[in-house]
């Protein structure tokens, strides 16, 4: 007979007790996880207000439509109403030479937006709205407190660059007006609400969230903000707002195929805006900071190259009279750093010196032959500074008796009587592309007829044994790329080019 063992009374006590235990502290934890549930909603809830209402009824007081007229001249005939050369086209000139048309200069007007940011009439709108407007008139959101008349404005200052404008107007009483917020800390997802005259349709409001940070359009201090909030004709120079009532952008473009909202609008950054608002204010215009160099991004096989360890800064191609020459920087020099900052790329360093005071020395590290030097430059004013004089187009070179191809590339000495053509100094020498293989590397690399290549491998070059010397030199050093300076229309860049071709 087997004895199995079983449980005492005692231990079954026991037992009872750690599973009552436990059941315990189970309903503990669910109490505990749904009160915290409850807590989370009711935090989300308060994050997402039911209404925009009290925001609307808070910052629409500071919100301004914009009327600009402007004399253009009157059309000279019947444009527009029949096609030219057709047989009535007579008729129709006898027909508004009758009643006065003709060539009578005609009055054309126009709508926008803006918002008032001082109780003294201050108003920040665009560039654009404003541009070319011989009368200008700022109609306020209808209330309490606010001019009942349309007012005339005067032009403070404007920045094409950024797209921007300052307005003044004097009113009978203090204005209502609204603050700028950080753009800096607006995160893609946040909502933010767009104001302004759509489409001439009067005072709206239209809400949606930050899409996109740091969108570049065309201009050199492009910050825009990208929102699905609709945005229309109409809205230029209205405010977006962020939940708290600040303006974190001035809304100025949209992207559409038919002139609607489509849900892709960009706002100039507040944090560009307020700088440039504050040298509008100031000095009547703006004033950036200007270092004085021609530059370029680095790629991979310019870093490669170059013999920098990534693709970050920026390289310089040239350095004509001003700051940077002054101060000893170089072509060929790479910017690393710039007061402080590190620099990512040609955009990112041209918004840096922009914002910095004119007349501030800064420090600015290069990457020179294989090391990194730190040189002081005092900055002076870009709008001061000569304009780069464009490129001209080079047509098909004239072949020269002295022609190889390398490379993917025909080239041939630059004789004297191509200089003017190819807008180069008297004593530049090096070798001009008379064609290049559309198969090859050199022509995704953006090389053209024309083009002259001046330095190969940080060496001047003026023969074609000159570029051959160079390409033996890199092949031997291990290179995968040789380092080019090319100049087109007298402009320099900066090109790696394959060597396995």
């Amino acid at each position: 007979m087997s004895v199995h063992p079983i449980t005492s009374p005692k231990a079954l006590s026991r037992e009872h007790a750690h599973n009552g235990a436990q059941s315990g502290w189970r309903l503990f934890w669910i109490a505990v996880l749904g009160t915290a549930l409850l807590v989370m909603q009711s935090l989300s809830a308060a994050a997402r207000p039911e209404s925009l209402a009290p925001l609307a009824e808070k910052v629409s007081p500071a919100v301004v439509n914009i009327t600009t007229s402007t004399v253009v001249e009157g059309r000279t005939g019947p444009q527009g109403i029949v096609p030219e050369g057709s047989p009535f086209e007579d008729f129709f000139r006898e027909f508004q030479d009758r009643n006065g048309g003709g060539d009578r200069p005609r009055r054309s007007s126009a709508l926008g937006s803006g918002f008032v940011i001082s109780e003294d009439g201050y108003i920040v709108t665009n560039n654009h709205v404003i541009d070319g407007a011989d009368e200008i008139e700022i109609e306020f959101f209808p209330g309490d407190g606010q001019p009942a008349d349309l007012l005339p404005a005067t032009v403070v200052g404007t920045d094409p660059n950024t797209d921007i404008a300052l307005l003044k107007v004097d009113a009978p009483m203090p204005l209502k007006f609204v603050k700028f917020g950080d753009s800096d800390t607006a995160r893609v997802g946040d909502w933010v609400v767009a104001m302004g005259n759509p489409l001439g349709q009067g005072f709206s409001l239209s809400a949606g969230i930050v899409s996109a940070r740091n969108r570049a359009l065309s201009g050199s201090y492009d910050d825009y903000i990208q929102t699905d909030a609709a945005i229309n004709r109409g809205n230029s120079g209205g405010p977006l707002f962020n939940m708290d009532g600040e303006v974190v952008g001035v809304n100025t473009a949209i992207l559409s195929p038919n002139g609607g909202s489509i849900g892709i609008g960009f706002s100039m950054a507040s944090n560009v805006v307020t700088k440039v608002v504050g040298q509008l204010k100031e000095f009547g215009e703006t004033r950036r900071g200007w270092l004085g160099v021609r530059i370029q991004d680095v790629t991979d096989d310019l870093a490669e190259a170059i013999g920098l360890a990534n693709d970050e800064g920026v390289l310089i191609t040239d350095v004509p009279e001003g700051p940077a020459k002054e101060a000893g920087l170089l072509a060929r020099d790479v910017i690393t750093s710039f007061d402080g900052f590190e620099v990512k790329d040609t955009r990112d360093l041209v918004r840096r010196v922009g914002d910095t005071e004119v007349g501030k020395t800064v420090r600015v590290v290069v990457f020179r032959d294989g090391k990194t030097e730190t040189l002081r430059v005092t900055l002076g004013r870009r709008e001061d500074a000569v304009g780069n004089n464009a490129g001209a187009e080079f047509g098909e070179a004239i072949p020269d008796e002295g022609e190889k191809e390398l490379l993917g590339l025909t080239v041939g000495v630059v004789r004297d009587d191509m200089r003017e053509d190819l807008n180069l100094d008297a004593g530049t020498t090096g070798l001009v592309i008379l064609s290049v293989d559309e198969t090859s590397g050199a022509w995704e690399k953006g090389l053209r007829a024309g083009d002259v290549i001046t330095e190969a491998g940080q060496n001047k070059l003026s023969s074609i044994a000159d570029l051959e010397a160079q390409i033996a030199a890199a092949e031997e050093g291990g290179r995968k790329s040789i380092f080019l300076m090319v100049r087109r229309g007298g402009e320099p860049r900066f090109v790696a080019l394959n060597l396995e071709e």
